[in-house]
């Protein structure tokens, strides 16, 4: 429901009262999935342009000049209180949604990570949650032929009741030849296409834009859309295809508040008059609010000239899909939907989509680290209680259900990024972040989940081409929960612009918590970086070699995996110096080292269990100490 505040500023500004379908486009339009309204001040201060971005933030993905002749498409979603509700479905369905955002830029989808967030797996639900997750994600992904090439796994009890499910995907395209989502052309149509529109997904906008309730898992299962990855593949190659002829002059895929939403975003900067009759249904008996509003999965819009419609529909029919030919773009600045031979709609267009008022939160800063307690367990037995713990150990449970190597481009999946080949260079993917860390120090965390994504790149060469982002929280009205979100967007920004980076889109996810079991997820700004460099594969240490450690290594315990497990308590890692990136990547590139890895979660004995486990090291003539050396999580260190 729309708040009375939001209702009385909208009945001002148009004099009347609303519709049934008004007020349910500016409930999901205005809803904080869609319009931002508690972050978009913070969003700006982020550095978003760079010599190789051809479109930053504001469409469906950005645009990335990758050579001469290839660009990359690149976005980041959540799909966090659907995969709580139905953890399959609603893993699924976040896959195909940022695949089709991709494939709206007139690019194939060539790659998918997936960083995502789980509570303790010592529960049940929990386990539950993890293994149709995993499902959800694969079984899209094997079906679409896209990889999913890498991924992070966090398990800590704040995800309990609330999990997170963050996809990132990345397309290629030529840099001349993308398309956008703004409408071009007053008097061009709006062809509507894919599967037919029934009443799943309904209010999923504005389900993703509060807390998970007690009765959450019945009371908004219709909120979660089902989705179909074989109609996704058919909608893909339709696309493209279209694509292709030069006569789509734009595109948008309906995701969040549905019709709705897609057919008032493209069109806000002309107008818009939709005939909701026209709409191919699957259900009988729905009525304008829920065509309108629906998320029914495998939909595209697209912008074409009259003359073309038959061309279009052809391609459309081809490859076994409906169509409906539902509007026409207006010069007026209008937002007009008619049904039935009614006006069910007629707004202003520009204060339904982006005026909204912006909200402005009170926030607390807090202290949060404690001080640190050596713990008493002997070496042995702490390195037992790390390298088991399944933020650590092997995740080849997962990623044997992914096809990570469909489409014949995956160079190299092992280390701390993957190498996908594109043309004569490498594409190298790495996601996640540190929630624990943030958590003490959001501003310090923020910045070290940036730093620690290009360490992941430069151990294989490559340096940072742009990052995008995903920004999960709890509830922003929470004092504490504000100065998190305000922090970590700083971080992250201060650090993108040391690393001249820019941060080219993303998403942000507010209000996972769960009134169910008290929990608030950690400080999550999950990010996705896309680097350059030639193309490498990942190489084990062998028998024989000799391992070193470059960088400094100092007594910072506090969010690390030793503090998990003994709760020794300790300081966050501080940001540590850039140079040593440029310095790394010389080693590298100048075959000085065999291999590299950056050293991070859970420390010296966490990054050896899956980078050499077989080796015998000696840390006892170190400067730091053994302890120190084997446990502490202080960044710009590389093995």
């Amino acid at each position: 429901m729309l708040c009375s505040s939001d209702v009385e500023f909208i009945q001002d500004k148009i004099g009347r009262k609303l519709t049934d379908l008004e007020a349910a486009c500016f409930e999901n339009l205005w809803s904080e999935h869609c319009s931002y309204r508690s972050t978009k001040k913070l969003l700006r201060t982020m550095p978003t342009t760079g010599k190789n971005v051809l479109l930053g933030p504001g469409d469906d993905a950005a645009i990335v000049r990758f050579s001469d002749d290839i660009a990359i498409a690149i976005g980041m979603e959540s799909h966090n209180h659907p995969s709580y509700v139905d953890p399959y479905d609603g893993s699924a369905t976040g896959v195909g949604g940022i695949v089709r955002d991709i494939i709206s830029m007139g690019s194939r989808p060539i790659a998918l990570m997936d960083p995502l967030y789980f509570g303790d797996l010592k529960g049940e639900k929990n386990r539950y949650l993890f293994e149709h997750v995993i499902a959800g994600v694969g079984d899209y992904g094997n079906c679409i032929g896209v990889p999913v090439v890498r991924g992070e796994l966090t398990f800590d009890e704040n995800y309990s009741g609330n999990p997170l499910v963050n996809v990132v995907c990345v397309g290629v395209v030529s840099p001349d030849k993308y398309l956008t989502a703004r409408i071009k052309t007053p008097g061009s149509r709006l062809l509507l296409y894919g599967s037919s529109t029934g009443r799943d997904g309904l209010g999923g906008a504005s389900f993703a834009s509060r807390d998970l309730s007690e009765d959450a898992e019945a009371a908004d299962r219709p909120a979660v859309q089902v989705g179909d990855p074989y109609t996704e593949k058919l909608l893909i190659e339709a696309t493209l295809e279209m694509t292709a002829t030069g006569k789509v002059l734009s595109c948008r895929d309906l995701g969040a508040a549905g019709l709705a939403g897609a057919s008032s975003e493209m069109s806000s900067s002309f107008g818009a008059k939709i005939e909701a009759d026209k709409v191919h249904l699957r259900e009988n008996g729905m009525n304008e609010v829920e065509i309108m509003l629906a998320e029914s999965q495998e939909r595209m819009l697209i912008e074409v000239m009259p003359e073309d419609i038959p061309l279009m529909t052809s391609i459309i029919e081809k490859y076994d899909l409906k169509w409906s030919d539902i509007g026409e773009i207006i010069k007026e600045p209008r937002y007009i939907v008619t049904f039935r031979g009614k006006t069910v709609c007629d707004l202003p267009i520009d204060l339904l989509v982006g005026g909204n008022p912006e909200e402005t939160w009170p926030a607390k800063p807090y202290s949060a680290e404690k001080p640190y307690v050596k713990p008493t367990a002997d070496l042995k037995e702490l390195c037992k209680r790390i390298i088991s713990h399944p933020d650590i150990a092997s995740k080849e449970w997962v990623y044997r259900q992914y096809d990570s190597d469909v489409q014949l481009r995956t160079v190299s999946k092992e280390g701390g990024a993957a190498c996908v080949k594109l043309g004569d260079a490498g594409l190298y993917l790495t996601c996640g972040c540190c929630p624990r860390q943030i958590a003490l120090k959001p501003y310090e965390g923020s910045a070290n989940t940036v730093y620690e994504n290009a360490a992941n790149l430069a151990a294989m060469g490559a340096e940072p081409l742009c990052v995008v982002d995903c920004l999960n929280f709890a509830s922003p009205v929470h004092e504490e929960i504000f100065w998190q979100i305000a922090e970590c967007v700083r971080g992250m920004g201060d650090m993108c612009r040391r690393l001249d980076v820019p941060v080219v889109g993303g998403n942000v996810s507010l209000y996972n918590e769960s009134d169910e079991l008290k929990t608030r997820i950690l400080p999550t700004p999950s990010i996705g970086m896309a680097g350059k460099g030639a193309i490498r594969k990942f190489v084990k240490p062998t028998a024989g070699m000799k391992l070193g450690i470059i960088g400094e290594t100092k007594e910072e315990y506090g969010g690390s995996m030793l503090d998990l497990v003994t709760k020794c308590g300790g300081s966050a890692p501080s940001i540590p110096d850039v140079a040593v990136l440029k310095e790394v990547r010389g080693l590298v590139n100048g075959g000085i080292v065999k291999s590299a890895t950056d050293i991070s979660r859970g420390g010296l004995v966490g990054t050896l269990a899956s980078f050499a486990p077989q080796c015998s090291i000696d840390v006892s003539g170190t400067k730091a100490g053994a302890f120190a050396e084997l446990f502490s999580e202080s960044y710009g260190r590389f093995l």
